[in-house]
């Protein structure tokens, strides 16, 4: 069984990405980064869903540029921490303890190449 069967499949991913991202619009640091840049949510999380689905063995229509689309975001290295922490709580509140440490380990993955490529970006 996937991970993505295991975590409730599309109902139970996108209930986890509604909530992770309700509480990154709402964080003092990522909030404002984001809600600059992201004006229509439900496109932008069909798209996530899309990539999460991909991520966790699920069907996917996923096709785009992971790191390019992130560069476009004024992100800095120390604000991975804060996107970490809020997809920990989050996965952990609403999953399987086996589900929420694989689904916080591909992030933390994804985490530490996006930071790669914020870090070695031009200024």
């Amino acid at each position: 069984m996937t991970l993505f069967e295991q975590i409730g499949g599309k109902p139970g991913l996108d209930a986890l990405l509604r909530t992770f991202y309700a509480d990154v619009r709402q964080h003092a640091v990522l909030g404002p980064i984001f809600n600059a840049r992201i004006h229509d949510w439900p496109s932008h999380l069909a798209k996530i869903a899309e990539f999460w689905s991909l991520q966790t063995g699920g069907p996917s229509r996923y096709s785009g540029g992971f790191g390019a689309a992130h560069l476009r975001f004024p992100i800095e290295p120390e604000h991975f921490q804060h996107w970490l922490t809020l997809w920990e709580f989050n996965c952990q509140r609403q999953l399987t303890p086996t589900c929420a440490q694989a689904m916080i380990a591909i992030a933390h993955e994804l985490g530490s190449r996006l930071r790669r490529l914020v870090e070695s970006r031009p200024r």
